[in-house]
């Protein structure tokens, strides 16, 4: 029984190592994840500088795979190339040694009046965790809980490795004997580095283990060198396995890539190693040499650094056999066009609200500009109909349907990992948007759908109705393209401007349908054209309306006095003397109404010229 609850102990202290690292890791990724996006997206074709970003950001997170997989992430995101990933890839590999070099500091030995004493685990982990609990429980500011995030999982994780230490001191005896059968058995102990890293998913936490064990029993270098090889094969297939599912064909190329370069460095280091034992240049002192912690760390950081230096260059090489192995799909041209707006969303992104918030926008982004152009389309339908026109609308209406349910369910994954009262904000903004992108959409279809109407019944509007469409619909494109840019450039000053120009499509509208009321009674209209044109002015109304929500619901995501009472706001706004407002609202008024007063006096319809660009919608 006492074997049974040491091993129970062990398998704790591995627990909280994985915790704290895990802890650690979300911390500094939702510290510094819009820095890491904008790091990695200027990569240039250079491998020299996406090798060492791949180390840095590897560092900062404590991770390879947190680093690989934010790479596929980006890379199906279209940040990234599949060939600039490359070096990144590379780097990750070496970054993620900085681990070991941090649990080395359970080697210190100093006294209470040295610096090096403060560095010591067993006061650092206390340290740490004081410091943590003190900034989350006492500190309101967001960017300091995250910090003690950081700190917690720091000290979490050396506990753990100071409880690995202390469980692994009481079974010296059973280990030794178990690491002395790796010295002439290499391959056995290649084979336990990679399944013991694919059981726990963590070459950080296996080569903890290992210098847990060499601090407190020691071990030797032919003994571990084996399984430090190993863990590094163990780790590029961990990552494969989380990168692969539902991964474009690029993305599986960038994990391809991680396993190419693993196994070919596996290669290398083996045969060098065995090489330089045989001829004698690594002596037998070295060979059977007793590594303590920082040994550990050493060797494992020489056999990640080295063989990314040397097949660095190779990394061409790489890229070609991963495109053989995985080449492209074709694809026909409206899975085309979904696989350009949808590609953005990457679910190895979601658990950090920041990159995936980003992506998640720039989609909402192709839906406002779809939705824009749907509209464009379906109003020269109304003037000019054609059926090639009408098909191109109907294809762009599908898209923003797939467009809306995919950003939907995207944006709704990310909420475990939203944290941050700005992240939750930019949530609550974006699935308003969608919907509204996606309504706007619905609406011009709608109004497509009039025009139909009137071509299967050939009928024609009279060129008075003509003329007040042409005005209300240039009016409601008007209102549609400020809103669009506001959204796309998050501009607090395009957004005021909405509001005022909906309150005078509002009365403009309403005066269209007094004329309307007139020409019915005086049977100067048809009963299909009159319902059709009452249709048309409901749908331009309520695109109108829509604009004005997701005016007010951008001003809310950045106001806190707005948030949750935009239609207070609203009603506030609209009662008040504010002079911008004010002066936009009579702007607006005397350009529409100026424009219909002018053509009941010349009775020339002002319909909108088609240009080359609009024969494309």
């Amino acid at each position: 029984m006492a074997v049974f609850y040491r091993i129970v102990s062990l398998l704790g202290g591995l627990a909280l190592f994985l915790y704290g690292m895990r802890i650690m890791g979300d911390g500094l990724k939702s510290s510094s994840g819009g820095a890491m996006k904008v790091a990695l997206a200027k990569v240039t074709n250079r491998r020299i500088m996406a090798f060492i970003l791949g180390v840095l950001v590897t560092c900062m997170i404590q991770s390879s795979t947190a680093t690989i997989v934010l790479t596929v992430g980006l890379v199906g995101a279209g940040f990234l190339t599949f060939r600039q990933s490359i070096g990144i890839v590379l780097g990750a590999n070496v970054g993620t040694a900085i681990t070991a070099q941090i649990i080395r500091l359970m080697d210190l030995n100093a006294g209470s009046s040295s610096i090096l004493y403060f560095f010591k685990s067993d006061n650092l982990a206390p340290l740490a965790l004081t410091l943590g609990i003190i900034l989350i429980m006492f500190v309101r500011r967001q960017n300091a809980k995250t910090a003690g995030t950081i700190f917690m999982g720091f000290g979490i994780l050396f506990v753990g490795l100071m409880n690995m230490s202390a469980a692994v001191s009481t079974m010296s005896d059973s280990l030794s004997k178990l690491l002395v059968s790796f010295e002439d058995n290499y391959f056995l102990g290649f084979l336990a580095g990679v399944g013991v890293t694919g059981i726990i998913q963590s070459s950080s936490a296996v080569i903890g283990i290992l210098q847990s064990i060499a601090s407190s029993v020691g071990v030797t270098f032919c003994g571990v060198f084996a399984v430090i090889i190993g863990v590094n094969i163990g780790d590029c297939l961990t990552t494969y396995l989380v990168c692969r599912i539902g991964a474009k064909s690029e993305q599986i190329r960038v994990c391809l890539v991680h396993i190419i370069y693993n196994v070919c460095a596996a290669v290398l280091i083996f045969g060098t190693i065995l090489v330089l034992h045989l001829t004698g240049v690594l002596s037998d002192d070295i060979w059977f040499m007793t590594l303590n912690s920082g040994g550990v760390a050493n060797v494992h950081g020489l056999f990640r650094l080295v063989p990314a230096v040397l097949l660095l260059p190779l990394s061409g090489l790489f890229a070609n056999l991963a495109e053989k192995i995985v080449p492209d799909k074709p694809l026909d041209e409206e899975d085309a066009d979904i696989e350009k707006n949808l590609r953005e969303l990457d679910m190895h992104l979601i658990t950090n609200p920041g990159l995936a918030f980003a992506e998640s926008e720039h989609l909402i982004g192709h839906m406002a500009e779809v939705s824009f152009k749907n509209y464009r389309a379906a109003v020269h339908q109304l003037f000019d109909y054609k059926e090639k026109r009408d098909a191109k609308i109907s294809r762009r209406e599908n898209l923003l349907d797939r467009m809306a349910d995919g950003c939907n369910q995207y944006i709704i994954s990310v909420s475990p990992y939203v944290m941050r009262q700005k992240d939750n904000r930019t949530q609550n903004f974006q699935l308003r948007a969608l919907v509204a992108f996606e309504r706007i959409g619905d609406l011009a279809y709608d109004i497509c759908g009039s025009a139909i109407h009137m071509q299967e019944g050939n009928e024609e509007f009279s060129e008075n109705a003509k003329t007040e469409l042409t005005i209300a619909a240039g009016a409601v494109r008007d209102i549609l393209e400020t809103t669009v840019a506001a959204c796309k450039e998050n501009s607090i000053v395009l957004a005021r401007k909405v509001e005022p120009m909906e309150e005078v499509i509002d009365e403009l509208l309403e005066e269209l349908r007094t004329h309307h009321v007139y020409r019915m009674t005086q049977n100067l209209c048809s009963g299909m054209r009159g319902i059709e044109f009452q249709n048309v002015i409901n749908y331009l109304e309520r695109i109108s309306d829509q604009c004005s929500d997701l005016a007010v619901y951008l001003l809310a995501r950045y106001d806190e006095a707005i948030e949750g009472q935009e239609h207070q706001y609203i009603h506030n706004l609209h009662h008040s003397n504010d002079r911008e407002y004010l002066a936009a609202f009579n702007a607006n008024y005397e350009k529409y109404f100026g424009e219909l007063k002018a053509t009941a006096f010349t009775g020339t319809p002002a319909f909108p010229e088609e240009s080359s660009a609009d024969e494309e919608l």
